[in-house]
């Protein structure tokens, strides 16, 4: 019988750090989830966002844009002219930060990544909005896509009780891969 027991005991102290492991996995990945999902809420209720780019002097351009929905991985689409400066910036320095403000100004969605410039005819004709064809006449050659694929993201959100660190309001980063 004090064998069985100690052996109990021993299995116990043995995998108790691995339980609790566990359960502070469970808990990140709900938190995780919990925060990619007030994003796609921010993202989806926003008409516009900010696409900032990096000029020749690295000085940063900020420029009001109309995004498609975010598409899983929180892919984004934009439409532009293919002559636009963002486009030159983006051929030098792919780097890019959106910036999506809550509709009820208490929160925001922040997403670091790389943008991509696409020509595809067939992504020209998935990612078109009827309302720009005032803009695009000639959309075959005067509509270019861009494609942001994130690397990280920051969510703040009051209404969600998303919050930044007590001392430096840090937001929690959420890494894509």
């Amino acid at each position: 019988m004090p064998m069985s027991r100690f052996l109990v005991i021993t299995l116990f102290l043995t995998y108790l750090p691995n339980l609790v492991q566990a359960q502070e996995k469970l808990i990140r990945d709900s938190t995780e989830q919990k925060i990619l999902s007030v994003a796609q809420e921010i993202m989806t209720e926003a008409k516009t966002c900010a696409l900032i780019s990096l000029d020749k002097e690295g000085r940063p351009r900020i420029r009001t844009m109309s995004p498609f929905l975010p598409e899983e991985g929180f892919i984004v689409w934009f439409g532009t002219n293919p002559n636009s400066r963002k486009v030159v910036q983006i051929k030098k320095d792919p780097r890019v930060t959106l910036y999506y403000t809550a509709k009820d100004e208490t929160g925001y969605v922040m997403i670091h990544g790389r943008a991509e410039l696409v020509n595809d005819p067939d992504e020209k004709q998935k990612h078109w909005k009827e309302e720009w064809e005032a803009f695009y006449p000639n959309r075959g050659e005067a509509y270019l896509l861009i494609k942001v694929s994130p690397e990280w993201m920051e969510v703040i959100s009051e209404k969600h009780g998303i919050l930044g660190d007590e001392k430096s309001w840090t937001p929690r980063i959420i890494r894509f891969e």
